[in-house]
């Protein structure tokens, strides 16, 4: 028997035409059916994907030809990377303070 192939977040933003951040405001109110994979990771079933696709179809057309401008994509990385972002500074900054011997 064949493996079924899960989607990511990504992958549903693609097939929907919509946001990744809209992906996950769908999953977290229940309307996809979404899995998590060792508690961390979000994944979606395509057949469940495209039958809400089928069912909503003009739900998400505002986003539908719509190309991702620059600014959406700052926007994305933002949202997903906000923690190690500032972890990455708070590190900077004590080995800046350990270096000035503060």
């Amino acid at each position: 028997m064949a493996e079924e192939k899960l989607l990511t977040v990504r992958d549903v933003s693609l097939i929907l035409g919509v946001f990744e951040k809209d992906v996950l405001d769908l999953a977290e109110k229940g309307v996809i059916p979404a899995y998590k994979i060792g508690g961390l990771y979000l994944r979606f079933k395509k057949d469940q994907v495209e039958q809400y696709k089928k069912e909503h179809p003009l739900m998400h057309s505002e986003y539908q030809g719509k190309e991702r401008t620059l600014q959406d994509m700052i926007h994305d990385f933002f949202y997903f990377n906000d923690f190690y972002i500032l972890a990455m500074f708070l590190i900077a900054l004590f080995g800046f303070l350990v270096y000035r011997g503060l």
